[in-house]
């Protein structure tokens, strides 16, 4: 028997700062779904918002894992893994699983991020016995044939080559690797050049294997489909994975300590710099003051103080940005912009200079209350469509907040204090930037940057 536990539910933007992903609602039904804990009768257990407005029905789902579990010597098996499961499977070869796929207007995906390997379906409703069988076929019996493996690593290859030559890819895996070094963050998540061409089938087979398991596994469901039939569905898709992953410990760490800086050389013309330093994990205390705070630096768009004191002021980038990151092992912060390359130094300058502006003196009350007043308000418009918010409850589910979280999280940003916002602005920035310039810098901005005076 299903069993359901029902909380109302207003829905909104899952907190993201850098990787990840906001998400539905808008329009009335969806402010008012009811988010259901739903567990089948097998003890699949998934977050679901039943939503007839359109009949549409969208799944997102994940198992612990990604690319924090490619081998240390092979990064990129999990992107490979993602690349070739609806390559073909079971007795379906390539082309014929895709033709069954678009006969349908079926849309299947998956992706490896830093610690989970994610999936997406999306399906009109009358579909969704077809589209939840190919599913199934893609998770348990994929065919990894040889064409379609060297296919995808040439796509993979391709555009780790294109990134050879892209300042911001080059400048975010430069970031990474001063961050964590040799620690699974440090690597690649797409793989390298050197180690795509080592990945054979076995190591796939293998990751699939440790990977797709029921006890790691999250799901969330939204669209027009009923409790039971889901559930139904829910146990033929996942009911006959493994019970338990097989994972490799991933050690907790802490970013590389500020300041230190890191240049690139590339001949663009258009220097790009990436800048952060260690941020505040999801279920720190301090979580929601971080983002309150960061929202004034840099995550508010024009309204922030790098946009103001880097574009408005001095015209020196079009756009600058700052957001939070975290993941289950560490969490930073980190910024981007780009700029002419004859004015990187003063760019690097500014932004350094506005970093320890906020570290020493924090806030004002008239910035804390505007960004907390648009924080609460804005959540709503950032909800439009069921796979957005499919996304959402996923993600939700994967930082481990409860079912009713979107119901507090208004009382949580309205606890945010002055005093605390100071003593949290003083805990990410007082110690300066992690920097990493590439492009033409001048080679004075290669040189170690001088610590940045600790605010008291």
């Amino acid at each position: 028997m299903i069993r359901l536990s029902i909380g109302a539910q207003r829905l909104a933007s899952h907190l993201v700062a850098g990787l990840v992903l906001l998400v539905l609602a808008a329009s009335p039904s969806h402010a008012a779904a009811k988010i259901q804990r739903l567990v089948s009768p097998g003890g699949i257990e998934a977050w679901f918002v039943q939503d007839a407005t359109v009949p549409l029905i969208a799944m997102e789902y994940a198992f612990a894992g990604g690319a924090a579990q490619d081998p240390s010597g092979k990064p990129g098996v999990g992107n490979m893994v993602a690349g070739l499961l609806d390559e073909g499977s079971g007795d379906l070869d390539s082309k014929t699983f895709h033709e069954r796929l678009e006969r349908r207007a079926i849309e299947l995906s998956f992706t490896s991020s830093r610690d989970s390997f994610r999936g997406s379906l999306r399906m009109l409703k009358d579909n969704k016995d077809e589209a939840f069988d190919l599913l199934h076929m893609a998770l348990t019996s994929p065919r990894f044939d040889a064409a379609d493996v060297e296919r995808i690593r040439a796509q993979v290859l391709s555009g780790l080559r294109r990134d050879t030559t892209n300042p911001t890819s080059l400048a975010s895996r430069k970031f990474l690797e001063v961050a964590f070094g040799d620690h699974p963050y440090g690597r690649p998540g797409n793989g390298t050049l050197d180690s795509v061409p080592t990945i054979d089938v076995a190591d796939m087979k293998d990751y699939v294997r440790r990977i797709l398991a029921k006890d790691t596994l999250r799901i969330a469901v939204v669209g027009d489909v009923d409790a039971n039939t889901l559930g139904k569905l829910l146990d033929k898709t996942f009911g006959t994975l493994p019970a338990k992953a097989s994972l490799t410990p991933v050690a907790e760490v802490e970013a590389t300590r500020p300041p230190q800086r890191a240049f690139v050389p590339l001949d663009v013309p258009q220097t790009v710099v990436t800048f952060g330093g260690p941020g505040v994990r999801r279920h720190d205390p301090d979580f929601m003051t971080a983002y309150v705070v960061n929202h004034i630096l840099g995550g508010g768009g024009l309204s922030s103080r790098l946009y103001k004191e880097v574009r408005e002021k001095r015209g020196l980038a079009y756009s600058v940005y700052e957001s939070l990151l975290w993941m289950d092992r560490s969490a930073l912060f980190i910024g981007n912009t780009g700029t002419r390359a004859d004015r990187a130094g003063e760019t690097v300058d500014a932004i350094e200079k506005e970093i320890r502006r906020i570290a020493e003196e924090g806030p004002t009350q008239k910035e804390l209350d505007e960004a907390k007043s648009y924080l609460k308000g804005s959540q709503m418009l950032a909800l439009d469509t069921s796979s957005k918010l499919a996304q959402a409850l996923l993600q939700y589910q994967l930082d481990k907040l409860p079912i009713d979280y979107i119901e507090k999280r208004n009382a949580i940003v309205d606890a945010v204090t002055l005093d605390d916002a100071r003593r949290v602005a003083r805990k990410l920035w007082g110690q300066g930037l992690l920097t990493v310039i590439v492009g033409r810098a001048p080679q004075a901005a290669a040189q170690p940057a001088a610590a940045a005076p600790k605010a008291n």
